[in-house]
């Protein structure tokens, strides 16, 4: 077998040498002709025997067909591709090898020029918090035995005031916190949430009562775990220094900045340390307003429990026991003051349309009760203003009536006049013009009872006997 691979490799070695001979020579010949056609003879090349160059380098000498051949040339391979695959041109590499690389390609398309590693970022470390950039914050957060650090993109407060937006406007259609907080700890970092807090009191103060009351309790329950304290104080503090531009588009700003500074308290989520601090940072008038009312609100009697209503209890959270009597309160004061834009506020501060027949059937039974003219013409010009700014619906306002009708019996009981007192205020009413013949041809006139004495009894039993 020896024998046989030495011959193999002495013929394999002779063709190599005959071909190469007969390329210089051709070479030569075209090369270095001279003008009397005689050829000049090729110089003889020493080569090295195969035999040595198997023994120094270990390498075999094989046909041109080999040049590309991916096997390995040293006569010890396993015909296995060079690299694992990861040779060659056009080649993509060994699978996986994109996770060891440690440069980036400027050429490449996805290569990203904002980078940190690529130096043209400037970083400056500000104590534990963490590093920041001209282009984004990084926030170091130690989760478990691990540093976490997290990229967030600086964005200006007007941006994040249009996310914020949707999602206080959807809290008060739904009055879910929960919802609200998955959102906003989404939507907002961390560094903006004294804007969050700043944005939702802010949209608060132009909604009704009721929604002030939510964002106070959104706020009570967003704090230890999607806002702090300082939160909360950086946006107080901003809402006190603004409040001289606020005060122009809503006249009440100062009082209900001072309820939600006082209603914060209450609620443990700033300290009442917090009010004696401020106040000596400004002297300005709407200012200590605000921080005047709730200081106030703070040092009355119960205050800290009272504050809990401090914005009331509107629409369907209310008790009905506790709505008709504000509601009674409301006409007992119209009938002192006479003041219609005042019982209408009142009124509409209690958020329920569709309990306002309530009124009505409390106007009506006060004005049975009362057995006064006076009275009654009140009460009527205050349903007569209330149906022209349509604040009573003309609905709201028939099945006020018509409750009365059908509770006439029972009211009487209390009120012997009141089938006479009734129709007389009907018909006042009907002449205003906002009570249809409708509700006027439904008024229960009052049936003649006629008692039978013995004697007549005695004469209809014999008349039917006979």
């Amino acid at each position: 077998m020896a024998g046989e691979q030495g011959h193999v490799d002495v013929d394999l070695d002779n063709d190599i040498d005959k071909v190469v001979d007969e390329e210089l020579a051709a070479k030569e010949a075209i090369a270095g002709g001279d003008g009397s056609g005689s050829k000049r003879k090729p110089k003889k090349v020493h080569r090295q025997s195969s035999k040595e160059n198997v023994v120094a380098s270990g390498f075999i000498h094989g046909p041109r067909s080999w040049k590309n051949s991916r096997r390995s040339r040293n006569g010890y391979g396993r015909g296995l591709p060079k690299k694992g695959g990861a040779g060659g041109k056009g080649v993509w590499g060994a699978p996986g090898s994109e996770l060891l690389e440690t440069y980036e390609d400027v050429n490449d398309p996805n290569f990203d020029n904002e980078n940190l590693s690529n130096g043209d970022i400037e970083l400056k470390a500000i104590g534990k918090l963490g590093i920041y950039n001209t282009f984004t914050q990084i926030l170091v957060e130690c989760v478990g035995s691990y540093f976490v650090i997290v990229i967030v993109p600086d964005v200006s407060h007007e941006e994040i005031k249009k996310k914020v937006d949707p999602i206080i406007l959807e809290y008060f259609e739904n009055g879910d916190t929960h919802e609200a907080s998955i959102a906003i700890a989404e939507a907002v970092p961390k560094q903006y949430r004294d804007v969050l807090v700043e944005q939702v009191i802010e949209v608060s103060m132009d909604h009704k009562p009721s929604h002030r009351e939510m964002t106070s309790v959104l706020i009570s329950d967003l704090f230890g775990h999607v806002i702090t304290e300082t939160d909360i104080t950086k946006a107080f503090q901003s809402l006190l220094a603004n409040l001289s531009d606020l005060i122009l588009d809503i006249p009440d700003a100062p009082t209900f900045l001072g309820n939600f500074i006082a209603r914060a308290i209450a609620d443990d989520c700033i300290p009442p340390k917090f009010i004696t601090i401020t106040k000596e940072k400004s002297d300005n008038e709407v200012f200590q307003e605000a921080l005047s009312r709730a200081d106030t609100l703070l040092s009355m009697k119960h205050g800290l429990v009272r504050l809990h209503n401090v914005w009331g209890v509107g629409g369907a959270l209310r008790p009905v026991k506790a709505l008709t009597r504000q509601m009674n309160l409301t006409l007992q004061e119209y009938i002192s003051s006479r003041d219609i834009e005042e019982a209408s506020r009142c009124l509409r501060n209690l958020e329920v349309p569709h309990f306002h027949h309530e009124l009505v059937y409390e106007a009506i039974v006060m004005a049975l009760e009362a057995n006064n003219v006076q009275v009654e013409e009140a009460l009527c010009n205050l349903l007569k203003a209330f149906d022209a700014a349509v604040f009573v619906t003309p609905e709201q306002m028939e099945r006020g009536f018509l409750r009365v009708f059908d509770d006439l019996p029972d009211i009487q009981m209390d009120v012997p006049l009141a089938y006479i007192i009734l129709d007389r205020f009907v018909d006042r009413c009907h002449k205003e013009g906002f009570v249809t013949d409708r509700i006027s041809e439904k008024m229960p006139n009052r049936g003649r009872k006629r008692f039978v004495s013995e004697g007549d009894q005695q004469f209809i039993k014999n008349h039917k006997a006979s």
